[in-house]
């Protein structure tokens, strides 16, 4: 089309209004703004602690991703702007992008077409500098350990029992497995190392569940980062790292603040993955937006299976809260994907694939509904190509379960193409609702994960790995057992095999590796071939990304 628009050209011809503005918007006075420019800006939260909760929570998640894409964030902003647009008092909730995936095979993560959060390429890029103080803050800890074990060993630590990784924040499959130490007995003690990507540390899981200042340094002084020759689990605490790593995340805590396309207030701020974390953005960030705005936005990463998992029985459970109503969102395009049709033919009418795509979609809508006890909403994103018959048919087997289908226009429309949504959202949200977790935490580590498996990703069951079945045997001698846990898993499946699309039957989930993260408060279970490291695709999205002479960036989606 002659008139079309890339994301970043559509950002980038936005007409922001000062953040102070927007902060008036949302009832934030200015006094408590700390301007990034003038677009953008932290907010001091503190003076807000005592207001009570006002808003409704709305929880938007999706199916599982596919190569055809399915638009989550692009449906949470041009929700809130809809939802605006109707006279509703809404705030954005949303994670902040990770460097890696910008520059691997995402591209920006912002929204799209008129449903973005801007300025895009300074949230897209850098930000306000929250994610290289995490990675400060993990690096600190990661060298104050090694000098430790350098400067004598009082503790006592087993250097083949460190558990605490370095991060950087980019996809770099290099850096997953490295010798470090080598040079000398001045370059400190050889031994087997790794890094994982910032948004995989355990900081940054911290980072996002923490209440206030006084909370998160509690948190950070209880990760564990090794174990000692007799096995006994070493803490942040015991290597005196809690203070100084607060100190690199004191600024970072406090919410980022920005605008939609439409000039509504948006908090972005933390960003851990749902495949190998826990998904949400932070605590603090949802917590103000509900004290502020009569309805909140936010979004948990990738599927159903994973980010609302999480942000249900993980966020949930910590804040105290439960979402009020879910938008499930989908495509037609990736349902015929789920549905057997490879990627260059999913613009042609299939009705047979569609129908044959659609137990994914039914599966994810069933455990909102059955395992959760909550009202959910399934959000279509348009695309030119989805013909009447497919829309009727996703209308008419989702309308089985007692669940309506909405129509998403926003990357095309903005708000005005959310209004149908927006209003079957305002509908949910006065619905009452029976919630409830997945499991209760008086489980065990191991029926904790087979209730995820089984009743989230419909498994037959769940096997450990021999070195998995002795991690679970130490973790619960160690009193970790009364934790939620929290399942690296992939993201394409219900299964940890990212080949068997739809809705899977007859697998079994395999744990092959079991940690503890008592910062968060929850079990980390490693299944399949996740990694917590990504690496790059063979073509980056990288090699698009470029700077004109006017200091101008292109490229970025």
């Amino acid at each position: 089309m002659a008139d079309y628009k890339s994301d970043i050209e559509i950002a980038q011809e936005a007409e922001m209004l000062p953040i102070v503005e927007v902060a008036r918007k949302a009832g934030i006075a200015e006094e408590l703004l700390e301007p990034y420019g003038r677009t953008k800006a932290k907010v001091d939260i503190h003076p807000l602690a005592d207001r009570p909760r006002k808003g409704k929570l709305v929880l938007v998640t999706a199916i599982n991703p596919t190569p055809a894409g399915e638009g989550k964030t692009t449906t949470s902003v041009g929700l809130a702007d809809a939802m605006n647009r109707c006279g509703h008092q809404t705030m954005l909730a949303l994670r902040e992008p990770s460097l890696g995936p910008v520059f691997g095979i995402k591209g920006g993560a912002a929204g799209g077409g008129r449903a973005q959060v801007v300025p895009m390429e300074d949230i897209n890029l850098h930000f306000t500098g929250d994610f290289h103080a995490i990675g400060a803050a993990n690096n600190l800890c990661a060298a104050m350990l090694d000098n430790h074990i350098k400067q004598g060993n009082e503790l006592g630590i087993d250097p083949r029992r460190v558990v605490w990784k370095r991060c950087v924040d980019m996809n770099d499959r290099q850096l997953r497995n490295v010798v470090d130490g080598l040079g000398g007995i001045a370059d400190g003690m050889p031994r087997e190392d790794g890094f994982d990507i910032t948004v995989a540390s355990e900081v940054m899981a911290v980072f996002c569940l923490a209440t206030d200042l006084a909370d998160l340094k509690a948190r950070l002084a209880r990760m564990v980062v090794a174990y000692t020759y007799d096995r006994k689990p070493v803490t942040v605490a015991d290597i005196k790292a809690e203070g100084a790593m607060c100190a690199l995340l004191k600024d970072a805590i406090k919410p980022n603040l920005v605008q939609t396309l439409e000039n509504n207030p948006a908090f972005v701020h933390g960003g851990p993955f749902a495949n190998i974390a826990h998904g949400c953005n932070s605590v603090e960030a949802t917590s103000c937006a509900l004290k502020l705005a009569d309805y909140v936005v936010t979004e948990a990463g990738f599927g159903a299976d994973l980010g609302a998992e999480k942000f249900l029985d993980i966020k949930c459970r910590a804040m105290g809260v439960a979402p009020d109503a879910v938008v499930l969102v989908a495509t037609v395009r990736a349902l015929k994907y789920n549905g057997g049709v490879p990627k260059d033919e999913l613009t042609s009418e299939n009705l047979e694939a569609l129908e044959a795509g659609m137990p994914n979609l039914l599966q994810h809508v069933s455990n909102i509904q059955d395992v959760y006890g909550l009202p959910v909403v399934v959000a279509i994103n348009a695309f030119p190509t989805d013909t009447k018959a497919e829309l009727d048919l996703v209308a008419k087997r989702c309308g089985e379960l007692g669940v309506n289908v909405a129509l998403s226009e926003v990357w095309a429309k903005g708000s005005e193409g959310g209004v149908a949504l927006a209003e079957e959202v305002v509908r949910l949200c006065e619905q009452p609702s029976d919630f409830h977790y997945s499991y209760e935490l008086d489980c065990s580590i191991a029926e904790k994960i087979e209730a995820v498996a089984k009743r989230i990703y419909h498994a037959d069951g769940v096997d450990f790995t021999p070195k998995a079945s002795r991690q679970l045997k130490q973790l619960t001698e160690l009193g970790f057992d009364g934790l939620p846990v929290c399942i690296a898993k992939t993201q394409y499946s219900f299964s940890d095999d990212p080949k068997k699309l739809g809705a899977p039957k007859g697998f079994r989930i395999t744990v092959r590796n079991l940690r503890v993260s008592a910062g968060a408060g929850f079990i980390v279970a490693l299944t399949g071939d996740i990694m917590t490291m990504p690496g790059l695709p063979k073509v980056p999205a990288a090699e698009k990304i470029d700077v004109t002479e006017d200091g101008k960036i292109v490229g970025l989606f």
